[in-house]
């Protein structure tokens, strides 16, 4: 008589908490050797038993909303220095669905992302004079503020020149401090509150103001924009919202810089990304898949579920390994080389990659709860990493390497440079 294999539940794992905070990237892959369980790994982590998934299918299933839900899925700690309380990212069905179609509507709007590039460019030829004057800066330091001017002047949100700096180094310090303990999370927290203050402010002046002439800004959108039930947003949520447009353009410091890191590292391709704009394209596309910046994503298990015959028991952490997945020798050849051309097809960037490529999170960006900035982030790197790649500068002994337990992680040394005269 043949029985019909029953399911694995998922196993219960020592709370991994501690060793996510200290290994940060190496968590998961360091789990994955000891624990040979497949393409599903049972975990326990921020106290909630789980799963993490990884291989072919992973993607695709964990953002199915029938599978995988995000409200409550989201720690307080990373919502209180990164997202912001009632942000897109912890909305799930249909209110998600209206609240996405307002990000996809400004976010991958091809002339507004070509706008925003102008502005970059702009703030960076005008920091590249300052930094000419100067003679050395580091990289990782600077590229925060211009980043900063650009995505405020691009969104119609006022930025005083003596606000620029602070304004700069809490945008960053939120993205720095969401993984982190002690002074690192503290200073995120602080600085989430402080730039909430600004924007609630900011768009209560707009309210008074009423409807806008001539095309509305992205400020202006967000503050008329409203939710499933018709209602509009509260001062408090379109602040927030309005913060994570700014908050993740800044955020592109860490691409710039390991950009830098990446010309420097392998100077064969500065001449190509200078001077040849589809390069620049895939060479953006290979610094997002080379180097680290999101571990992984996570959800709760909307039902009880299976992956490749592991029971997911119902409100389980569902885990998506990001890092591993794009360093995955199943999915990309020697994925540990820094090899732009993998992106080029028959002489021009190749087309979108759906869920073979997801350093910003897989799935339809339109529907699901893949970043809608991933547009933004490519155009950015690319229209910027061959100013990077012209100018003139040498590079003092430092320390470049990049710790792979800091999360997110960077060049230690932030990326010194020794500004030459042309």
């Amino acid at each position: 008589m043949t029985t019909t294999p029953q399911p694995t539940v998922c196993a219960v794992e020592i709370d991994s908490t501690v060793p996510l905070l200290v290994k940060g990237y190496g968590w998961l892959p360091d789990l994955r050797r000891r624990v040979p369980t497949g393409d599903a790994l049972p975990v326990r982590v921020f106290g909630r038993r789980g799963v993490a998934l990884h291989g072919e299918g992973a993607v695709a299933f964990f953002y199915d909303e029938q599978h995988v839900r995000r409200d409550g899925a989201v720690p307080g700690p990373v919502l209180d220095t990164l997202f912001g309380r009632g942000a897109v990212h912890t909305l799930d069905g249909e209110e998600h669905r209206v609240r996405k179609n307002l990000f996809q509507g400004l976010l991958k709007d091809p002339e507004r992302v070509a706008d925003l590039v102008k502005h970059a460019q702009k703030a960076w030829d005008e920091a590249e004079a300052d930094w000419q004057r100067e003679g050395r800066i580091t990289l990782f330091e600077r590229s925060p503020l211009l980043l900063t001017r650009a995505v405020h002047a691009w969104a119609g949100v006022p930025l005083p020149d003596q606000e620029a700096a602070s304004t700069a180094r809490d945008l960053v310090a939120m993205v720095d401090g969401f993984a982190a303990v002690g002074p690192r999370h503290l200073r995120a927290r602080r600085a989430r509150k402080r730039q909430e203050t600004r924007l609630t402010a900011y768009l209560d002046t707009l309210r008074y103001a009423g409807a806008p002439s001539g095309r509305t800004t992205i400020a202006q959108t967000m503050d008329a924009h409203t939710d499933v039930y018709g209602r509009r947003l509260s001062l408090g949520t379109a602040a927030v919202e309005l913060l994570n447009v700014l908050r993740p353009t800044v955020a592109v410091s860490w691409y710039l810089t390991f950009a830098a890191h990446a010309l420097h590292r392998w100077p064969e391709h500065r001449e190509r990304v200078a001077a040849d704009e589809y390069y620049a394209l895939a060479f953006a596309q290979e610094v997002r898949r080379f180097y680290p910046f999101a571990p992984f994503v996570a959800g709760l298990a909307a039902a009880d579920i299976q992956w490749n015959g592991i029971s997911i028991p119902r409100n389980s952490l569902v885990l998506l390994d990001l890092y591993g997945h794009d360093h995955d020798p199943a999915l990309w050849r020697s994925p540990y080389t820094f090899d732009p051309g993998r992106f080029i097809t028959q002489g021009t960037p190749s087309p979108a990659l759906d869920d073979k490529l997801i350093p910003q999170g897989g799935g339809d960006p339109a529907t699901g709860h893949r970043c809608p900035g991933e547009d933004i982030t490519i155009a950015l790197i690319a229209s910027l990493a061959p100013r990077l790649a012209r100018l003139p500068h040498d590079v003092p002994e430092q320390d470049l390497s990049i710790p792979l337990n800091r999360v997110p992680t960077r060049p230690r040394s932030g990326y010194v440079m020794d500004l030459r005269t042309p």
